[in-house]
């Protein structure tokens, strides 16, 4: 029996999460889309602008006896810049801000507690801007976003971006990476 769990984070574009995500031990799943904002049903045209108040998210479906939710949000801190204001890279906007969605008191707690050891230890030069939210509606989005980085690799965007998140993580945590 497994104990089957939800973690959902905006870490910038979704194509460069996604990955970093799926190739995790005990992840079964990780869908692309929005969160956050004021709009229902938002398509990837309405929150391009900012306008819609959604970040771009990703959804995991994980085991948490295999992998924990406080080790996702190790290595979502550790993937991308959680110190930058609504942006990674050259991704700017409301919709790249960094932020995880809580889906219980559990990962709430759990989400600060990290957070708060990742400023004690100095991880970063700059101080944390993750939002730490409760769950809200998530919207997938549309079906080419969905596993985007496996099924086109070398376009440039991802091989400039995705692909040394990916490469990242794989050489950080080799221990959790899937056989």
């Amino acid at each position: 029996m497994s104990d089957k769990q939800i973690a959902i984070f905006a870490g910038g574009c979704f194509w460069c999460t996604e990955p970093v995500f799926s190739q995790l031990k005990g992840v079964s799943k990780v869908e692309s889309g929005y969160i956050g904002g004021h709009t229902q049903n938002p398509t990837y045209k309405d929150i391009c602008n900012g306008d819609t108040g959604h970040a771009e998210a990703i959804k995991i479906t994980f085991d948490a006896d295999v992998v924990s939710f406080e080790t996702l949000l190790e290595v979502f801190l550790v993937s991308h810049d959680p110190t930058t204001m609504d942006r990674q890279g050259n991704d700017v906007g409301t919709q790249y801000r960094s932020a995880v969605f809580c889906q219980n008191a559990e990962q709430y707690d759990a989400t600060e507690a990290t957070i708060a050891a990742f400023s004690e230890a100095f991880i970063y030069s700059a101080s944390i801007v993750t939002e730490i939210k409760g769950a809200e509606t998530f919207y997938p989005a549309e079906d080419y976003h969905q596993y985007y980085y496996d099924k086109n690799p070398n376009q440039p965007y991802c091989m400039a971006v995705a692909g040394p998140k990916v490469a990242k993580i794989r050489a950080k945590y080799k221990e959790l990476l899937k056989d």
